[in-house]
């Protein structure tokens, strides 16, 4: 592994997470959403994270390459969490069907709110790694300089 790559497997869970962040907030921010451009109820969205693993050359690959060291992660998908609508009487709502319920997302703004901590939490420590890796590789070079 490579000095650099430290910094580059940080900076791939960085943007991950910001990824998985902004999905929570439209989550979030959609909660009440009964009427789609589809049709329906907004459907609540869930993030698929991959590890990039390579073989045991891949460093070697990598570095000739440009691709991402082994021990990246990157998102793969957003898919529909396939949860049913919850379905709320208001028979004065226009979204109401024949018999007077409103479909309304299935998310938990509680579920939600925790998601996103998580993924604050995770920017953070990744954040600080960066910083740790950079003070690192500024003492290796302080080392190597000719006094």
């Amino acid at each position: 592994m490579g000095m650099f790559d430290m910094l580059q497997i940080s900076a791939s869970a960085l943007a991950a997470e910001r990824q998985r962040a902004e999905v929570t907030s439209t989550n979030l921010a959609n909660a009440e959403t009964t009427h789609t451009d589809q049709g329906g109820p907004f459907v609540r969205k869930e993030v698929v994270f991959s590890a990039v693993n390579g073989s045991p050359f891949h460093s070697v690959f990598s570095n000739a390459g440009g691709a991402a060291p082994a021990g990246s992660v990157r998102l793969t998908d957003v898919v529909d969490d396939p949860t049913p609508p919850v379905q709320r009487y208001e028979p004065g709502n226009a979204d109401a069907d024949a018999s007077g319920y409103v479909d309304y997302p299935a998310i938990d703004p509680i579920h939600e709110m925790a998601d996103l901590m998580g993924s604050v939490r995770s920017f953070q420590l990744n954040a600080s790694a960066i910083s740790a890796e950079k003070q690192m590789i500024q003492q290796s070079i302080g080392i190597l300089k000719p006094s």
